[in-house]
């Protein structure tokens, strides 16, 4: 059984690191080990306002706090009865026990955040087991820079800026150009305070990132990449820091990538929070 934990910046500030701490020594108290019952670190599970948050087999549990382990231990793991009192409330007063119950959760298809609350943003091998590096491996196993292009464009993925440029065009343009030096960058800055956007995906799921710019890469002919990120975000840089560390680990970055002649590498940059390095060519003087 796997027990979930939010640890997004938003449940951390909330406590969730003490959640944890107590779920532990409950666990520890109750003989059951790691091999019984595995943590797994999340990256944001959504309803930030509502932590720390923690899924058990599926039961999601909101407002959870440190006295609160005990009962998840001996009633849910041991007994078998989910913890009603820590479910969400619908409008009508009765529990809505799983994800697929709460309607905020219900009515979503999560596309850039789908692996955010499933998966250990810092494990390697948890992305590689939801399919992480197979477009990777695909691209270099194939070698059809034109067939991702055309894949790109089918799939209709779009900046995510207000311009909404499409992506396959901006990577063509790139790869069309002559020159001995091209450089793959991602944007990790937010001039809105309060977007989280790329943050999130960041913290959450550092891994596809770096496999969208290794992808990117190939397909424009690119050896290096930047990841710019504002130093506000500590928690996004560590993780990704990380990240790019068991990459190279793996032959996922570097020099000649699953054994192939792609080679590229990664960098982080971190502004100091200018709004204006929002925008590409500010951001790119910057760096």
């Amino acid at each position: 059984m796997t027990l979930h934990l939010c640890a997004g910046g938003g449940c951390i500030a909330s406590g969730a690191l003490k959640v944890e701490a107590a779920l532990k020594s409950a666990l520890e108290a109750a003989g059951m080990s790691e091999v019984h019952v595995r943590t797994v670190h999340t990256g944001c599970m959504g309803p930030c306002a509502a932590g720390p948050l923690v899924q058990v087999d599926g039961y999601f549990y909101e407002h959870v706090t440190p006295e609160d382990a005990a009962e998840i231990v001996s009633s849910h793991l041991q007994a078998g009865r989910p913890v009603e009192r820590l479910m969400r409330k619908g409008s009508d007063g009765k529990p809505q026990p799983r994800t697929e119950d709460i309607p905020f959760f219900a009515k979503q298809t999560k596309l850039a955040l789908h692996n955010c609350g499933r998966i250990d943003p810092l494990s390697i091998e948890d992305y590689i087991a939801v399919d992480g590096y197979q477009a990777l491996a695909k691209v270099l196993a194939e070698g059809g820079d034109e067939a991702a292009l055309e894949e790109m464009k089918a799939s209709g993925l779009r900046g995510r800026g207000g311009a909404g440029f499409p992506t396959w065009m901006k990577w063509n343009f790139t790869r069309k150009t002559g020159s001995d030096m091209k450089y793959t960058l991602c944007n990790g800055d937010e001039g809105d305070p309060g977007a989280f956007m790329d943050r999130s995906v960041l913290e959450g799921d550092p891994h596809s990132l770096i496999e969208g710019m290794c992808v990117a890469a190939r397909v424009i002919g690119s050896s290096q990449g930047y990841v710019y990120v504002r130093a506000e975000y500590p928690l996004a840089v560590e993780r990704l820091r990380i990240a790019i560390g068991k990459a190279r680990d793996m032959g996922l970055l570097g020099e000649n990538i699953l054994g192939t002649d792609f080679s590229f590498d990664l960098e982080i940059r971190m502004g100091s929070g200018a709004f204006v390095c929002g925008e590409e060519t500010a951001l790119i003087t910057s760096i």
